[in-house]
């Protein structure tokens, strides 16, 4: 059976993210480097409505606040039926999660799937640059 040509299937946009959810809890501790991944993110192309599927590393220094996983893991779950680039959805991610933290900085990165012979690997830094990860 052949697929139409210019099929989409349905998807939701970007403002349906439930940045909401996200809550933190208060860290008054040294200095720290944070980081959190999962190879469960996924959003949807905005061309096709087809799923995109990548590993997300959220790595942070925080100032007074940390990230609660399973909050967190509700919100990246709220992409799911999500129309997004895929350079934009690691950008939204940055920028929501810096938002609620206010971290010293933070560096996130989706690694995705390999569609159409590409592997696309994105990374958005916010604040000063972090050391390389050891």
């Amino acid at each position: 059976m052949a697929i139409a040509e210019g099929r989409t299937l349905p998807f939701v946009g970007p403002e349906t993210v439930e940045v909401q959810l996200l809550e933190t809890f208060e860290y008054a501790g040294p200095d720290q480097e944070i980081v959190t991944e999962t190879e469960e993110f996924s959003a949807v192309c905005p061309y096709s409505g087809l799923p995109d599927f990548a590993r997300l590393s959220i790595r942070y220094m925080p100032a007074q606040r940390c990230i609660e996983l399973k909050s967190l893991k509700y919100y990246i779950t709220s992409y799911r039926n999500v129309g997004i680039f895929q350079e934009h959805a690691t950008a939204k991610i940055a920028e929501d999660l810096a938002r609620v933290l206010s971290p010293q900085w933070i560096e996130v990165r989706t690694v995705y799937n390999v569609r159409g012979g590409f592997l696309t690997t994105s990374t958005v830094r916010l604040g000063p640059t972090p050391a390389p990860a050891r």
